[in-house]
């Protein structure tokens, strides 16, 4: 299973880079059902979904979440049509779970996106070209660290730099970290509770 991230920038919920290993994951329109299978949605919270990510895949061996080279990786590198399937929030829950960071693709399903934001992992997109570079990469050398810049809106390792994309509106939330709905309403509590107060139809 993965772990803690390696480097990053971080300030309260500001994503602004994120900088770790990668894990290659070679395929098209791999669906949410493939990602945490529908039986699991049974759970009453995300706790331990992380151990089931991909798990009937996983089950037919040799699958990159499970290969030694890749434990640790904090960032995903996948192909077209990312989280296509049902709208399941599991999914993303199941794979930040798992350890990852940040996800490279070459697109994604817009509810999975949408799902991901909400919980601030970023989903940038590069060409098909610079992607399977960056998987071929992690697959001949599963130790390259891998810098994802929402600033630079780029992708790095070695001397290897791709322009990524990411729509203004979910950069400019992950950068600024108004993703963190609850995060948000934390740090305003005292201004909630004082315009509560002046409401005459709630009594605390």
């Amino acid at each position: 299973m993965g772990s803690e991230i390696q480097s990053s920038e971080i300030q309260s919920s500001e994503i602004k880079k994120l900088t770790g290993r990668g894990i290659p994951l070679v395929g098209n329109d791999i669906d949410t059902d493939r990602i945490i299978p529908a039986r699991f949605l049974k759970a009453i919270t995300f706790d331990g979904l992380g151990e089931q990510v991909f798990v009937d895949d996983r089950a037919q061996g040799q699958h990159p979440f499970d290969q030694p080279q890749y434990q640790g990786a904090t960032v995903l590198a996948v192909n077209n049509n990312f989280g296509c399937g049902s709208s399941r929030e599991h999914a993303p829950q199941a794979i930040a779970r798992w350890g990852i960071q940040a996800i490279v693709g070459e697109s994604f399903a817009e509810i999975f996106l949408g799902n991901c934001l909400a919980m601030g992992l970023p989903c940038v997109t590069a060409t098909p070209a610079e992607v399977a570079q960056i998987q071929q990469q992690l697959l001949s050398d599963p130790q390259t660290v891998l810098t994802v810049d929402l600033e630079a809106l780029q992708v790095r390792y070695g001397n290897f730099t791709t322009p990524i994309t990411l729509g203004d509106g979910p950069r400019q939330m992950l950068l600024s970290g108004t993703w963190d709905a609850c995060g948000q309403l934390r740090a305003r509590a005292s201004a909630i509770r004082e315009t509560a107060g002046r409401l005459p139809y709630i009594a605390w």
